[in-house]
């Protein structure tokens, strides 16, 4: 369920009134701190990606995967398209 569900409109509106309100500073930490929920930091998707490669470096080391020559792919990708 939606903030707007959990929180009703009125609610919404009082927060918006609230934020409105505060001395700039505060309200450009507010904002701040609300986009920064909105899209990770470079730092969390760098952490994201770092894990990413490591479960893919452990799936070939485990055999868990098969790596495929990068000329035999390029064979592939006509006959693939094709189909």
């Amino acid at each position: 369920m939606s903030i707007m569900g959990e929180c009703g409109v009125e609610k919404t509106e009082e927060w918006i009134e609230m934020v409105e309100s505060l001395p700039i500073g505060m309200k450009t930490q507010f904002i701040e701190k609300l986009l920064q929920s909105l899209h990770p930091s470079q730092t969390e998707i760098d952490a994201l990606w770092e894990e990413e490669a490591e479960r893919r470096v452990s799936e070939i080391k485990s055999g868990a995967v098969r790596l495929i020559p990068g000329d035999e792919v390029l064979r592939e990708v006509p006959r693939k398209s094709h189909s």
